[in-house]
């Protein structure tokens, strides 16, 4: 007989939490130390609440229009929404006001769009500098020598805040293939930091998915994104 919706989902969650907790005692590192963040583009909101019946309060969206939808059907639980596809400057107001956390942050311009929306809307995203590591044209971020403007003007900010980093790397069939991206990531993290960025600016680390979390994780990793391995492929 089949799983229901809700038992399937459950099931996949107590599996993706059960390699998290191997991968961080692997690394040394605390079960707490790694939030997981469960990547809900392009499946409805009946998935969403079966994920969170089952403990899971973080989301990840990739969209601001489809994310407004689900945090409108939502807005009775403790869901923590993150946008984690690219923001175009036209969408900073609705994302500053919509968001907990913000993973696309590429350019000053845009840290002071949303910088700005935040403040007149009375909130307080935290926002991360997404990093161009392998220069693919479908992909967004900005470039390594770009990164310390873009601190420098975070901390100025009145209302957001600056927390970390996060890499899109390329997909590769072997995770391992995967790994010099996301140690790159926390080696320009601890350089920035040698560089005076205040260690609240850069606590967090973005990086891995449902295919290659574990290695993320082994390499520093503070938030994974991790959709198809809970919900299912997408179609």
């Amino acid at each position: 007989m089949s799983l229901s919706l809700q038992d399937a989902i459950a099931a996949n969650l107590a599996e993706i939490r059960s390699r998290l907790a191997r991968a961080t005692e692997r690394a040394g590192r605390l079960s707490t130390d790694v939030r997981l963040v469960a990547v809900s583009k392009t499946f409805p909101i009946t998935h969403v609440l079966a994920a969170h019946a089952s403990g899971q309060r973080v989301f990840g969206e990739n969209r601001v229009q489809e994310a407004l939808e689900k945090i409108g059907l939502s807005s009775d639980t403790s869901i923590e929404w993150h946008l984690i596809g690219h923001l175009q400057s036209n969408k900073a107001r609705k994302a500053a006001s919509s968001f907990a956390c913000i993973h696309s942050i590429d350019s000053v311009e845009l840290l002071r769009r949303v910088d700005g929306a935040a403040e007149e809307d009375g909130h307080q995203p935290e926002l991360l500098v997404q990093v161009d590591l392998a220069g693919e044209p479908t992909k967004h971020g900005t470039a390594v020598d770009a990164l310390h403007a873009i601190f420098e003007a975070g901390t100025a900010c009145r209302a957001a805040r600056v927390t970390g980093l996060m890499v899109l790397p390329p997909f590769m069939d072997d995770p391992e293939e995967t790994r010099p991206y996301f140690r790159r990531l926390r080696e320009i993290r601890d350089e920035l930091a040698g560089r005076g960025i205040p260690s609240s600016m850069l606590r967090e680390l973005s990086m891995g998915m449902s295919h290659d979390f574990e290695v993320a994780v082994e390499e520093g990793a503070t938030l994974v994104r991790v959709g198809s391995a809970i919900f299912g492929s997408r179609g």
